[in-house]
Order: structure tokens, then C-alpha cells, then sequence
């Protein structure tokens, strides 16, 4: 595990409005496209050096290689209040605290969630229509991230929530009088598939656990297609495996 304050930077850059607009280069330094896209994000500054080097990136093609026993995530997400930003890269939730997992007696609070479309993971070569990413930090901010993947399908009042309440200008978090629920965000079947990986932007620092939901969701080509009219494209390419494994809960 990287150094806490390394992280801890890492996540408090995540949660800062960066200030843009439309048809403008990124202020963020890097986007999904053209000379700051993701084949060039290791070149941009030494602090995404390794995007480039790292040997344990995210996403990847999750086709599993270990059938292992392990216990399964307990969810414990209180409801919310709606603060959502458009943050340049993402539609992003902010969420309050007191939301948690738990994974193998070890507790990580949940922090927010946001989108990709398409998926950055794919499945056997497969990618999907969108995908959430569910972050959470423990105390220490070692960093586990919930992923659920979404076909295209029905509408999805969830989504489509989150979606009426994106705020105008870009940067602005906007929130919301009522709550949320994020459990609202995943599938009835919570079994997973569990790898050792890194974030998926820019400093993709690496340490990070992953746990990808095995059953997806339903996103309207609608939905799809309004948050690509505000975002983009924003998916980063799969990443070598390397040596890694890729372990499928049983039971």
C-alpha cells in the first residue's frame, strides 16, 4: 500500500469542482481524448508517471482465474442527502458519512460514487453500457472500490434521479433537499468478482481492491446517451493483467 498521505492527496483532489467548459482543453491536465487521453496520461506530469509504469493497473478484463471462498460484502449505506457535481470527467455523488462496508473484518466508509460510459471493465472481452464505481476509504484510507456494470435495458429511476438534478455549470455541486440510497445503485445478487488494482484516472495510484458485481443492471439507451451529451466518452482502456489474479467468490 502506497503512503497515506500519498492517498489521502489523491482523494482530496477528487472531491475539488474543477472548472471548465464545453468544447475547452481540460484544466484538469488530462481527458479521454487526443494528446491528453489515456495513452498519454503517463506523460502529462511526474505524478501520473504511473499510469505508464505502474504493473497493476485498472480497469482490466475480468475473465476470473481462482474460484475462492470469501465472505461476502456486508452493506451497511444509510440514506442521503442528493449532492451531485459534474466534476469535468464525471458525474459524481457525494455521499454523507455513517455509509460503510465491510470486507473480511476490515470497515471502509463510503465516499461517493460516479459513472463511466462505456464500462471501463470488461467482461471476457465484453464491454458495457455504463458502469458505477462505488468508492470507500478505511480510517487509514486503504481504498475499495464496489463496481456495478449496466446493459442497456429499461429506465432506471435511480439513474434517472441523479440525472434531473445535475447541476448547470460545471464544477458546482449542487445538492438536493431529500435522500438517497445507494443500495439503489446495486443488484440483488451481490456475489463478486475481487481483484488487486489501482484508480482509473490520473494519478492511478495502485492499491486499490476491487470488487465488481457478477450480475448488472439496466440503464435506458436514453440515460446512456444524456450522460455522454454532458460528459463524453469517459472510459479508460483495460490494462495488462500482468501477473495478477482475478478471484471469483463462491459461496
Amino acid at each position: 500500500m502506497l503512503p497515506v498521505t500519498c492517498i489521502a492527496f489523491v482523494l482530496l483532489i477528487a472531491m475539488v469542482p474543477i472548472v471548465s467548459f464545453a468544447g475547452e482543453a481540460h484544466k484538469s491536465g488530462w481527458g479521454y481524448s487526443g494528446a491528453t487521453g489515456p495513452n498519454h496520461w503517463g506523460d502529462l506530469k511526474p505524478e501520473f508517471k504511473t499510469c505508464k509504469l505502474g504493473l497493476a493497473q485498472s480497469p482490466v478484463d475480468l475473465v476470473a482465474t481462482k474460484e475462492v471462498r470469501m465472505d461476502s460484502i456486508d452493506f451497511s449505506y444509510r440514506s442521503s442527502s442528493l449532492r451531485i457535481l459534474n466534476n469535468e470527467h464525471t458525474i459524481q455523488a457525494n455521499y454523507d458519512a455513517g455509509s460503510k462496508i465491510v470486507i473480511e473484518n476490515k470497515s471502509y466508509n463510503l465516499l461517493q460514487f460516479h459513472f463511466h460510459r462505456p464500462s471501463e471493465h470488461t467482461v471476457k472481452g465484453r464491454k458495457f453500457t455504463m458502469e458505477a464505481h462505488l468508492v470507500h476509504a478505511t480510517e487509514d484510507m486503504q481504498l475499495a472500490v464496489v463496481g456495478v456494470l449496466f446493459e442497456t435495458g429499461e429506465e432506471n429511476s435511480f439513474i434517472q434521479h441523479l440525472w434531473d438534478n445535475i447541476p448547470n455549470q460545471v464544477g458546482t455541486e449542487r445538492t438536493i433537499v431529500g435522500q438517497i440510497q445507494a443500495l439503489d445503485l446495486l443488484p440483488e445478487d451481490r456475489s463478486f468478482l475481487h481483484y488487486a488494482g489501482s484508480l482509473t484516472t490520473p494519478p492511478c495510484i495502485e492499491g486499490v481492491s476491487w470488487y465488481v458485481m457478477k450480475s448488472s443492471l439496466e440503464v435506458s439507451k436514453a440515460q446512456a446517451n444524456t450522460f455522454e451529451k454532458i460528459i463524453g466518452r469517459n472510459a479508460r482502456p483495460v490494462q495488462p493483467l500482468n501477473d495478477r489474479e482475478i478471484m471469483s467468490q463462491m459461496g
